[in-house]
């Protein structure tokens, strides 16, 4: 009878309202209604990604997104760079090295944020990159990366290189503002902190990558994004969209409106103080310093039988479902999710099950421990 709580970094939980909004009945992709859901949506989806402009709406993986912002803005034999510091910009790569491009890549170790400094000096001497690609945080890490500072660098290199984010596990959870940042294409999905299933990804441009995707010679179809951004013209969409997933999109921007976006930042950035400060005092270690934390996932460091044993006590004594590590980091971390349809209390439930899963485990008295420093890290 007790529900579970699923504090992944994505899939996240679902709203009831926007349960309820997609279950309200199909309406045809072809008729009036649907012309009037899209151009609600439009009318309050941008400020989330802060801009001014269409957002381009597909029915597809996040994934999609990714792959569409190159393909739609890189023409073949251009040089680009990608900067991986997880599993989500190793993505970005693979994608990249699908195609005919020039790729240079820029490590970032893992769990660490970008050095603007040393990623200044790894541009120099470098002549015509056309785009640099980046997580705004990257997921598998829960790393932020300094994205206001490092869009000014990219323009600084050259006010013709496009500046390229995945938003993915940001975009709804953190302030974002497209001409601020310099950034030319912003992209996302629906299944993290837009408290949606996954089946939707989202594609914004700026005046200048939307020129440049209108002349890329390189073959695409179904990723074509100039066919999205002139289907919006009408408020539709180029081929058959997910209609109520579209439906509970229009729920989820009328919460958000109604909480308030500022609200709502501020919401994903207590959780964050909250958790973090919870997990120090059960003397768990922090995989991410301060400066590069993310609002949406924080990761911690223990020894691989306690983690493994913390993940299978959360699930089967608690109900709550968290993530592990990938790649390299599988077995060395575990991922609490805080994005979306998350709220402060949530963040007191995980922490009270870890205090009674350590104090068992290790033997030692937490009770009270992290609840107490959450609550103090919430009411500073």
């Amino acid at each position: 009878m007790e529900p579970n709580l699923l504090l992944t970094p994505g899939p996240t939980p679902i709203p009831p309202q926007v349960t309820h909004a997609m279950s309200a009945g199909m309406i045809g992709h072809r008729s009036s209604d649907f012309t009037s859901l899209m151009e609600d949506v439009q009318s309050n989806i941008r400020t989330l990604f802060g801009t001014d402009h269409s957002v381009a709406i597909l029915t597809s993986s996040g994934t999609s997104a990714l792959e569409a912002s190159m393909i739609n803005l890189i023409e073949p034999e251009d040089a680009i760079v990608i900067i991986v510091s997880g599993a989500f910009g190793d993505r970005f790569r693979s994608i990249a090295k699908t195609y005919p491009y020039e790729v240079h890549t820029y490590e970032v170790p893992w769990g660490e944020g970008l050095d603007i400094e040393d990623f200044k000096a790894f541009l120099t001497g470098k002549t015509d990159i056309k785009a640099v690609f980046s997580q705004a945080c990257e997921t598998s890490t829960a790393v932020v990366h300094p994205i206001n500072e490092l869009g000014q660098l990219v323009k600084s290199y050259s006010p013709d290189t496009l500046f390229v984010v995945d938003g993915v596990s940001a975009v709804g959870g953190m302030k974002f503002d497209m001409e601020a940042d310099a950034i030319d294409c912003l992209v996302t999905g629906s299944q993290k902190a837009l408290m949606l299933p996954p089946g939707l990804a989202f594609v914004a441009m700026n005046e200048t990558a939307r020129a440049r995707a209108a002349n890329n010679p390189l073959s695409r179809f179904y990723l074509d994004i100039n066919k999205y951004f002139d289907a919006l013209e009408a408020h539709s969409t180029p081929f058959t969209p997910a209609v109520s997933l579209i439906q509970g999109l229009a729920q989820v921007l009328s919460l958000y409106k109604a909480e308030g976006v500022e609200k709502v930042f501020e919401r994903h950035l207590s959780m964050r103080n909250m958790l973090r400060a919870g997990l120090e005092a059960l003397d768990l270690e922090l995989l991410v310093d301060d400066a590069y934390a993310s609002p949406t996932v924080t990761a911690f460091r223990s020894d691989e039988a306690e983690l493994a044993h913390i993940k299978d006590a959360l699930k089967k004594k608690h109900g709550i479902t968290i993530a592990g590590g990938q790649k390299h980091l599988k077995g060395q971390i575990l991922r609490i999710g805080h994005m979306g349809y998350m709220f402060p209390k949530d963040m007191l439930t995980v922490l009270a099950a870890l205090e009674a899963i350590l104090s068992d485990y290790r033997n030692q008295q937490y009770y009270g421990k992290a609840l107490a420093a959450a609550q103090e890290a919430y009411y500073e």
